[in-house]
């Protein structure tokens, strides 16, 4: 399944040559570059990465550290920046940004997913990933909104007014200044990717971009936007949802009877109809004991840390319309090998976190932030319509064996976009490396978006 998502991320960006930036000097081990390859200034270089515990050999240069978008609260988001392993110069610049809301893209996007490392099974060394997206593009992993992972606020009081809009906003300001750190890749082609909650991120903050750009001082080359299960729009998900566990024999027939029934997924006052709030208690008790993200694979047994399944029920209600964060992989007890491994004080000093002494506490989610979340917007579809209209690609995937949302981006339900969204299956007659294009006979109403099933 890495393999499929991992081919699935070459074709898109294979769909946009990038103009080389540099042409290199045969020699060296990248090629010899010129200085402007190297534009980092000394923030930048303190960020260096270079004794991380168990990490094994590689040709590229890893970064990590800290950058403050709020000086009066004290807020500062973790990052941690892996360039490509081969001519990053070449390579587009993504950031991936994990859902939740509340959980981490370094414990999740960075160490499980598509990063170049994944922590082993005693959490004191580390392991190449072969699928990792630093093959193909500089990867920048980013810890958000505050409260994640190593992400802090001195002002603590914040964590309890999270939503979309500041976590766009706090995003926005994060790659401004990053940008100071490695002013080489401010004029990259830029791409924002994540995957569940993050649905509903990395629109948002690609819509504030598109805003901020009328500016030419604050230009960030934006060209598209790239969603792994992505939360959409909030009642067609729970729809998905359901019927996606209907389907697979998760719950019954009755069950699922009584949610179609009986539940308006489209009212705040879903959890109001007592037989509705049962129903869907049941399929919520059935994706605690597996894995919602993998349904044919094992979870990992006595593992606390899977998302901390505290109560889902009562955060359900307490939320009206979020959706779980259950996370898993080939090795379900991945979530507690990176929990392990970032609280090692020798690996806290290395990512400069810590002085190695006064630890931080690193949780792979942060289950306060779900339930406390302030804002969430109900749909995100008119944000895509916006983007397609300006002329941005949106590239959408989702595993066959997972459960979770699409349903709101499926072609019968895409009609509020003027648009429909292919899937490679309606596109498998076109070339492998080319499945579409604006303007392509063939898919003349895909505009700029696409659905992959995995």
């Amino acid at each position: 399944m890495d393999f499929v998502v991992k081919v699935m991320f070459i074709l898109v960006l294979s769909l946009t040559a990038s103009p080389p930036f540099l042409v290199p000097v045969l020699g060296s081990r990248h090629g010899q570059w010129s200085t402007e390859r190297r534009l980092i200034n000394s923030w930048g270089s303190e960020d260096l990465v270079t004794n991380l515990p168990g990490q094994p050999k590689v040709h590229f240069q890893h970064y990590a550290g800290y950058v403050t978008v709020n000086e009066k609260s004290g807020r500062a988001l973790f990052y941690w920046f892996y360039e490509a392993s081969t001519l990053p110069n070449d390579k587009p610049l993504v950031l991936w940004l994990n859902g939740g809301p509340g959980c981490s893209s370094v414990g999740y996007g960075a160490t499980q997913e598509i990063g170049p490392f994944i922590v082993d099974s005693e959490g004191h060394a580390l392991k190449l990933n072969p699928y990792s997206w630093n093959t193909e593009a500089n990867m920048l992993f980013v810890e958000s909104p505050v409260g994640v992972g190593f992400s802090y606020s001195n002002a603590t009081a914040e964590y309890d007014s999270l939503g979309d809009d500041f976590t766009a906003n706090d995003a926005y300001t994060f790659l401004h200044k990053w940008f100071l750190k490695f002013p080489s890749y401010k004029s990259r082609m830029f791409y924002v990717a994540g995957e569940s909650y993050a649905g509903k991120y990395v629109p948002e903050l690609a819509e504030l971009i598109l805003d901020k750009n009328k500016d030419p001082s604050l230009f960030i080359d934006l060209r598209g936007i790239l969603l792994g299960n992505p939360e959409t729009c909030d009642a067609e998900d729970w729809k998905g949802l359901v019927d996606y566990a209907w389907s697979h024999a998760v719950v019954s027939d009755e069950t699922h009877t009584t949610i179609r029934d009986s539940c308006d997924f489209n009212s705040n006052n879903t959890w109001s109809n007592e037989d509705c709030s049962q129903a869907v208690d049941e399929v919520l008790k059935q994706y605690k004991v597996i894995d919602i993200y993998s349904l044919y694979t094992s979870v990992c047994i006595g593992n606390s840390t899977g998302s901390e399944q505290t109560s889902l029920q009562v955060m359900f209600r307490s939320t009206s319309k979020m959706m779980p964060r259950i996370m898993g992989g080939y090795d379900p007890c991945l979530d507690g090998y990176a929990t392990t491994y970032y609280n090692r004080p020798d690996v806290q000093k290395a990512l400069h976190v810590s002085d190695g002494q006064n630890l931080k506490q690193w949780s792979i989610c942060n289950m306060e932030i779900f339930k406390s979340w302030s804002d969430s917007k109900e749909s995100v579809l008119p944000i895509y319509k916006k983007l397609i209209s300006a002329g941005l690609r949106i590239w959408v995937y989702r595993l066959a064996a997972g459960s979770k949302n699409m349903r709101g981006l499926r072609s019968q339900h895409s009609e509020e976009l003027d648009t429909r969204f292919p899937s490679l299956n309606q596109a498998s007659h076109l070339p492998f490396f080319h499945p579409f294009f604006a303007g392509n006979p063939h898919l003349s109403n895909a505009k700029s978006a696409l659905i992959i099933d995995c």
